[in-house]
C-alpha cells in the first residue's frame, strides 16, 4: 500500500513527509514511537452502517462513538468491523495498518471534526512502521470525507 498510496499522492501533486519508526501496532504506540501528538495522529477504524463497509477516521488519543454515528449516517445498524471481514479487502496492506482513504478501496469516509482543526494529521501508510503526514486541507481534498462529530 505503502507505494500505491505514495503514486496517488505525487500524482495528485500532495506534499507529505514519511516517518519511519519502530513496529507499534496500536494509534497510541505509533505517536509515541514517531513524536507525534496523539491528537494530530489519524486511526482508521472500520465500521460496518447497515452492512455496507466504511472508514471512520479519528484521533489516535479518542474512541468512536458508534451511536452518534448511527445517528449522523441516518443508519438502523452501525457495528464495528471484525478482522476477518474487513482484511482482504486490503491485501497490500498490513491488517490493522490501513491507510484513511476510503476512496482507494471504494467506501465512504467518515472524519472526526476533532481532525479538521489540525493543520497536518499522520496516519499508517500500509504498515506497522511507517507513517504519512500531510496537510489535512490535502487530505480532505482527495478523500471527501465526511465531517462530523462521532468521537469520544
Amino acid at each position: 500500500m505503502v507505494r500505491k498510496l505514495k503514486e496517488f499522492l505525487d500524482s495528485n501533486k500532495v506534499q507529505y513527509d514519511t516517518i519511519l519508526h519502530t513496529p507499534s501496532y496500536t494509534a497510541q504506540e505509533i505517536a509515541a514511537s514517531a513524536h507525534i501528538s496523539g491528537k494530530e495522529v489519524a486511526k482508521t477504524v472500520l465500521v460496518k452502517i447497515d452492512g455496507k463497509m466504511t472508514m471512520v477516521v479519528l484521533p489516535a488519543s479518542r474512541k468512536i462513538n458508534l451511536g452518534l454515528l448511527k445517528k449522523v449516517a441516518g443508519a438502523d445498524i452501525v457495528e464495528l468491523a471484525g478482522e476477518q471481514e474487513f482484511e482482504r479487502r486490503f491485501p497490500d496492506c498490513d491488517l490493522g495498518a490501513m491507510p484513511p482513504f476510503g476512496n482507494l478501496y471504494g467506501m465512504d469516509v467518515f472524519v472526526a471534526d476533532e481532525l479538521t482543526e489540525d493543520e497536518e494529521i499522520a496516519f499508517n501508510a500500509g504498515s506497522h512502521t511507517e507513517l504519512i503526514k500531510l496537510a489535512y486541507k490535502d487530505f480532505e481534498k482527495l478523500v471527501h470525507p465526511k465531517r462530523t462529530h462521532i468521537s469520544c
